[in-house]
């Protein structure tokens, strides 16, 4: 199938004030989508607006909670009103938080809920009505690696994640190639992200960090996904080792268990170790 040209299709990114929905905005503008930026931060959004602007793009900046419904819908309205039609939106907002299963607060579990995964949902509901009726259209989800297994003291994270995946695959067989629905599955990514999970969590020595051999550029992660609104497909993996280690566990998750404990144990041991030091 020949590259779609992108040039003029427009296209909604949440979570487009930092990191991977950042550089995905200024790279879809660079291949001539006119883009509507949403993000609570409206002064990031406006600074990205200009500066596409300026390098001859198309943009607008949207205040959006993802978690409030009427938020993301006033995003694809004014997406439209703008831009004269939607293409594509790209429900990339979220954040993590570390803590046992049973340690979260019931209001730190819902918290990432109400953006992870309703601010998917928020996101894509009004906008499928529109890519329905034009007869085409690309529905994009920023999942995770982890959304194929469980991480000790990360699971609100990945139960998220999980969920995306899931919508993913089951919205892409109900709408049989109507619309093209992908989810994107990045590793560890060096953006903004570590530091609100450290937030987040309260501050706490993180146990669930990616190595750093697993980690990549938010570069590297929007090239896959303006590579996959080119030639679109149902999933985006931007590291081959982690997608075959993901299989790997799925297919034995014994196996899986072991690696994940040793990992999680001596990210624990070198948290004991480093505030012996830091108090002796």
């Amino acid at each position: 199938m020949p590259a779609l040209n992108l040039s003029g299709l427009p296209i909604a990114i949440t979570g487009a004030s930092s990191g991977i929905g950042m550089i995905t905005a200024l790279l879809c503008a660079r291949a001539g989508m006119p883009v509507a930026l949403a993000a609570r931060r409206v002064d990031r959004l406006e600074h990205l607006a200009v500066e596409i602007r300026r390098g001859g793009g198309r943009a607008i900046a949207v205040a959006c909670d993802v978690a409030k419904p009427e938020d993301c819908a006033r995003l694809i309205d004014r997406t439209n009103d703008e831009f004269g039609t939607l293409y594509a939106v790209f429900a990339n907002a979220g954040y993590g938080v570390e803590g046992g299963v049973c340690e979260l607060s019931d209001a730190a579990w819902r918290g990432i809920f109400e953006t992870n995964f309703w601010g998917t949902l928020n996101t894509i509901r009004p906008a499928l009505p529109h890519l329905l009726a034009a007869g085409r259209g690309h529905v994009l989800i920023c999942s995770s690696v982890v959304s194929k297994m469980g991480v000790p003291n990360l699971a609100a994270y990945t139960t998220t994640k999980a969920c995306q995946d899931h919508v993913g695959r089951a919205l892409r067989l109900e709408l049989g190639g109507k619309v093209h629905v992908s989810t994107v599955h990045p590793i560890g990514t060096n953006t903004e992200f570590s530091q609100v999970v450290t937030e987040k969590s309260g501050n706490r020595p993180r146990t669930a960090r990616s190595p750093e051999a697993f980690r990549q550029t938010p570069e590297h992660v929007a090239e896959a996904v303006l590579r996959c609104l080119r030639r679109p497909r149902g999933e985006v993996w931007t590291s081959f080792t982690a997608r075959m280690l993901a299989a790997i566990g799925t297919a034995s998750p014994g196996f899986a268990d072991f690696i994940l404990r040793k990992h999680f144990e001596g990210k624990k041991k070198a948290i004991a170790q480093a505030a012996a030091s830091g108090g002796a």
